[in-house]
């Protein structure tokens, strides 16, 4: 992560904005607090990733929170028609530079650089602009190892950099979530506790769907007893009818970041908002 914080440093000065880009389930927690410090006199403009694994009705709650803060954010999935919204966005933030140039004649290239914590989507995201797989991807944190310059054509080209995280995650339950969604490796966790805390969170928010999809017949089943419900519902069963809790554990984690247990978003906004102020690009369904 230190080598990640120079590289972007390092390229700073050679940018003309930053796309920032977080979990749309986890708005807050897959924000890294040193990035806003590192951009404080950049132009930015935010990405909501993977909108389409969030509860729309959360997402519009979390634009208009954006919106308020004075951040320029959309909701954004890997289809032409957001990649295309989001290509619209990086050139209007950076429309008085264009029209700078334009004016003695010039035109200039944007040049972005595209940040965010790991496994968030970064290299994906430059992919789907640039209409081909260009920069390297992986479903796990720490697939980017440099910063590569990606031109997407000739007035705009953006910089894949590495995920960053902060040093110290002191927030233990946003540490954990971003677990869930592979911005901390696997191996730094307990499986069991980590897949626990994640059923838990996934009763709260969408208790049917998830009953339904991991066969959990007492929802109220606590610690050890919660995995045996999905053990057995599901049949992760070892020879002689022992339970397979790694099994289990490992196909509970895969199936939230798949989006097989439905769309859920783990956090609201500090602040409520009315629904009917929700601009109207956070689902197209």
């Amino acid at each position: 992560m230190a080598k990640a914080r120079r590289l972007l440093i390092d390229q700073l000065a050679r940018v003309n904005l930053a796309v920032e880009l977080c979990d749309a389930r986890l708005p807050l927690a897959s924000r890294n607090p040193e990035l806003g410090k590192l951009l404080v006199n950049k132009k930015s403009v935010l990405l909501l990733c993977k909108a389409d694994l969030a509860e729309p009705e959360r997402t519009r709650q979390w634009l208009r929170y954006f919106a308020a803060q004075d951040v320029t954010a959309m909701a954004y999935d890997t289809t032409p028609q957001k990649t295309k919204q989001a290509k619209a966005m990086i050139e209007n933030a950076a429309k008085e530079m264009l029209d700078r140039g334009l004016r003695r004649g010039i035109q200039k290239t944007i040049r972005a650089m595209v940040v965010g914590v790991p496994n968030v989507g970064k290299s994906t995201f430059t992919n789907r602009l640039y209409g081909g797989a260009i920069a390297q991807v992986g479903d796990r944190p720490g697939v980017t190892r440099a910063n590569q310059w990606v031109k997407v054509n000739p007035y705009l080209e953006l910089l894949d950099t590495p995920g960053m995280l902060w040093p110290k995650l002191t927030d233990k339950q946003a540490a954990t979530r971003l677990a869930y969604i592979g911005t901390i490796r696997d191996a730094v966790y307990d499986q069991q506790a980590l897949c626990l805390h994640l059923l838990a969170d996934l009763l709260t928010a969408r208790r049917a769907a998830t009953c339904e999809r991991f066969k959990i017949k007492n929802p109220h089943a606590q610690g050890i007893a919660l995995l045996d419900e999905v053990c057995l519902g599901r049949g992760f069963l070892l020879r002689g009818g022992e339970l397979d809790y790694d099994r289990c554990c490992a196909v509970v984690l895969d199936e939230f970041r798949e989006g097989k247990v439905g769309r859920i978003t783990l956090e609201v906004p500090p602040v409520a908002l009315p629904v009917q102020e929700a601009p109207d690009d956070a689902d197209e369904d």
